[in-house]
């Protein structure tokens, strides 16, 4: 059997590493398109559901649906316009209309964690995903039906 020489097999290596870098970028050019990286928000939980606020820095006048999720189940849908001052004077957001606030329905006794999730059309309006704002949010619910707020994990 006759060994490869030196040469081909630095051909199949630099094919293998260009083949791998295309790949790549290709990788992130669809993430980028599909799952933008350009939404910032923050859930918290009140007393009576969860309340945040929800920027796309890419169009910070633009008003995004967010969607709740407690438990793995989809909850309630919303536009964030609600005024938070705070964001505005935190420099997340050129005005003050991207607060949100869901209520919750009596939930079963016991631990909870609500998800709030941006909906974002990509593909020009051909697809819609997903993307989690800020971190889970863990709640409790106690005997009286009291929602009480839990450290994050």
């Amino acid at each position: 059997m006759k060994t490869p020489s030196a040469r081909l097999v630095h051909l199949l290596i630099g094919k293998s590493i260009i083949e791998t870098l295309v790949v790549g970028a290709l990788a992130v050019f669809t993430f980028i398109n599909v799952l933008p990286p350009y939404f910032h928000g923050w859930g918290e939980v009140t007393e009576t559901g969860i309340s945040g606020w929800a920027v796309n820095n890419a169009s910070p006048w633009e008003r995004v649906e967010v969607q709740l999720y407690v438990d793995g189940k989809f909850v309630a849908d919303a536009i964030a316009n609600q005024p938070r001052p705070d964001v505005l004077a935190a420099g997340w957001a050129r005005d003050e209309w991207h607060g949100y606030s869901f209520r919750l329905s009596p939930q079963s006794l016991g631990y909870h964690e609500a998800r709030v999730y941006v909906l974002h059309d990509s593909g020009g309006g051909t697809r819609k995903s997903l993307q989690l704002l800020g971190n889970p949010i863990p709640f409790f619910v106690d005997e009286d039906g009291k929602i009480l707020k839990l450290p994050s994990k």
